[in-house]
């Protein structure tokens, strides 16, 4: 194992073209879980590969431990990476697929027997040692390509987005397999993915990435609960957060913003005195979690009357779509919670869990801060009194 540095890490692809990774600036210590993260195209493959060294910097410098690696070859930096496509060979057993590595390496050939019953052990795949790459399923090629990374026993383990070609069941399966695989081995991995749910439940910190530029770097709840800007509040979280549009105003000292249901209207105060967004548009940010619904008549500075247009169970919760601002806003309610469409709710804000960004630049601009509203239960009880 090993720790990660990247030093100001920049790569282009020739002269006046723009750069595709632009300022990497990232660290990880000696046996975390990094997620790269992103849309497609926002460069987290690219510098997978860098890191790999399958692609060449053009600038800045990577660091595996004390060493820098930027000039080396790929098979001199001591990695192991598992692509999207698993890349084993079809002619090759299960078995031969993982020693292929070992052999290359002269080890002895007891060594490579007792690497090859370790993994194959560690990973459930005993009972297809013999068995060709065409005999399998998705996920057992996967496990596979795993488990002839996990035999070389590199500093750095590369994951490039290894359980997207998975169904959606297996998929949460294999994503708990490796968090228990790295639980038990400890082992220093970078993993790329554009599943915001892979990053949050894998990840001890994430890098979430836009063309080419990392625009926050975190452990999952730092990036969940405070995200640095629009970009990274829209693309974490599921389902995402709601972004409202509206004019923040100054009310009895304090700053407010004007909502409206099109039944009603709130003044939602929010703590906060900073003179330069009084008279000012931006957009408030709430995550539907964070909308409940409101006891009573609610409180009337944090809570408004809304129309339901849309409700969507889902099992575990019940998500129920309004109007604010012109704007659909999503709020996700306890699972019995089943309003009809067209029926009339109140709902609760609480100004503590407020984001508010810059129109024109997504910055984040600030939190506001107050007393937490009451929990689902309350909500639920209310709900069947009505």
């Amino acid at each position: 194992m090993a720790t990660l540095e990247l030093r100001n890490v920049n790569k282009t692809y020739g002269a006046g073209l723009p750069d595709t990774l632009k300022n990497i600036e990232l660290s990880i210590k000696e046996g975390e879980f990094l997620i790269l993260v992103g849309p497609s195209g926002c460069g987290k493959s690219t510098l997978m590969n860098c890191i790999a060294g399958l692609e060449t910097i053009t600038g800045g410098a990577i660091m595996i431990g004390d060493q820098d690696v930027s000039g080396m070859s790929p098979k001199d930096r001591d990695i192991a990476m598992v692509f999207q496509s698993y890349a084993l060979y079809p002619t090759m057993s299960v078995r031969e697929n993982i020693e292929f590595g070992l052999k290359i390496r002269k080890m002895p050939q007891a060594d490579i027997d007792a690497e090859v019953a370790r993994v194959a052990k560690l990973l459930q795949i005993e009972h297809l040692l013999n068995r060709k790459p065409g005999q399998l399923s998705g996920g057992q090629q996967q496990r596979v390509a795993m488990g002839r990374a996990l035999a070389r026993r590199p500093k750095i383990y590369l994951f490039d987005e290894p359980l997207s070609n998975l169904d959606a069941k297996l998929r949460v399966e294999m994503r708990t397999e490796m968090k228990l695989m790295h639980q038990r081995l400890k082992t220093t991995t970078v993993y790329v993915t554009h599943d915001q749910i892979e990053a949050m439940t894998l990840g001890d910190k994430v890098a979430v990435m836009k063309d080419g530029i990392i625009q926050q770097f975190g452990t999952p709840k730092e990036i969940y609960n405070n995200p640095a800007n629009q970009f990274v509040a829209s693309f974490i979280g599921s389902p995402p957060m709601n972004f409202v549009p509206v004019r923040l105003q100054r009310k009895d000292g304090r700053l407010v913003a004007l909502l409206d249901s099109g039944q009603a209207r709130c003044e939602l105060a929010l703590n906060m005195n900073d003179a330069g967004l009084e008279d000012r548009d931006v957009i408030l940010g709430l995550r539907p979690e964070q909308i409940l619904l409101a006891a009573g008549e609610g409180n009337g500075s944090s809570s408004i009357r809304a129309e339901v247009q849309v409700t969507e169970p889902t099992g575990p919760d019940t998500l129920v779509f309004v109007q604010l601002n012109d704007t659909k806003v999503c709020c996700r309610l306890a699972p019995d919670v089943a309003p009809q469409v067209g029926e009339t709710l109140t709902l609760q804000f609480d100004p503590a869990k407020v984001l508010l960004f810059d129109a024109k630049t997504g910055e984040r601009l600030g939190t506001a801060s107050s007393s937490p509203t009451q929990g689902h239960a309350d909500n639920v009880a209310q709900f069947k009194g009505r």
